[in-house]
């Protein structure tokens, strides 16, 4: 018979579906939930489920979609120079549409977790729009029954989130770093999948310092060796100021190009994850195997 949930797991639900107000800050709090409800409620554990795939998945698909509206918008400028150029009615109008447009999609984005929290808060079942109902089936989340969710595939969604939230910078480690720790000891595959994870998080954060860092050098180089009047440009240090920034430009910006295909391999992770893979990052997945099994032979 399907029971109305009590006070304490509609809190639950509530508070991991509003943490996506936070862009990727409350990215761990659907993870405690499901970590803690796990068991013993199953209204709170797919709520919280459907939460972080949201705010992990989801960020993909509404970053894809920003990037997709974002390019069309800055085409029909390109495609529209001369008119913009010559006036400034033109320029305003596409300023204003072009504001418009990324208002909209960051409103599109906060209004299914909004509503998703009003639905819980009233002790309502609440499917996100083309995830909800997918999961619930993957999940086989039924809450007129009473066979209990999944656990091998909640682990699955749990590493799987963890992959995906690979391009959410910095916030996204949190989310496989708070499974590892509330659940690692219990599942070998969750932890292992959720350090990997972690590793390819730190790696993609340091190779982007690493690329900010290496176009900051060049900067200084430049000014250092060229002075800031410019003066010095045509004298040999000079030169070689130019060579020198310009070397450590080109190759920060080759540096960043580069990021786009950790988050790819992020997605596919995740993706193999979902499908009940073991799967493992070339060279990162060995190194973490190693240091997984030597801390446990200690």
């Amino acid at each position: 018979m399907n029971q109305a949930p009590t006070a304490e797991e509609r809190i639950w639900a509530v508070l991991t579906h509003l943490s996506a107000l936070g862009m990727g800050m409350g990215l761990t709090l659907p993870v405690i939930g499901w970590a803690e409800r796990r068991g013993t409620s199953k209204y709170a554990v797919f709520q919280s489920l459907q939460a972080l795939g949201y705010q992990s998945l989801g960020y993909t698909v509404w970053t894809l979609v920003g990037l997709l509206v974002g390019g069309v918008s800055i085409f029909f400028l390109l495609l529209n120079i001369e008119n913009v150029q010559s006036s400034e009615a033109a320029l305003n109008g596409w300023i204003i549409g072009h504001f418009s447009l990324v208002f909209v999609i960051v409103g599109l984005y906060f209004a299914p977790p909004v509503i998703a929290a009003i639905a819980c808060a009233l002790g309502k079942d609440f499917y996100y729009p083309f995830m909800g109902k997918r999961l619930a089936k993957y999940l086989n989340y039924d809450p007129a029954s009473e066979d209990s969710l999944n656990e091998d595939r909640e682990d699955r969604w749990v590493a799987a989130a963890g992959h995906f939230s690979v391009i959410i910078a910095f916030w996204g480690l949190f989310a496989p770093a708070v499974a590892w720790i509330l659940q690692g000891r219990r599942s070998a595959w969750l932890k292992f999948q959720s350090a990997q994870a972690i590793a390819l998080h730190a790696f993609t954060l340091l190779f982007g310092f690493a690329a900010g860092a290496l176009y900051l050098v060049g900067f200084v180089a430049f000014i250092g060796l060229t002075g800031f009047s410019g003066e010095s440009m045509n004298s040999s240090a000079g030169l070689i100021g130019i060579i020198v920034a310009f070397g450590a430009m080109a190759a920060a910006l080759l540096m960043f190009l580069v990021i786009p295909l950790f988050h790819v391999m992020g997605q596919w992770a995740g993706y193999r994850t979902l499908k009940g893979a073991d799967y493992r990052y070339p060279i990162i997945g060995k190194l973490v195997a190693r240091i997984i099994l030597k801390q446990e032979t200690l």
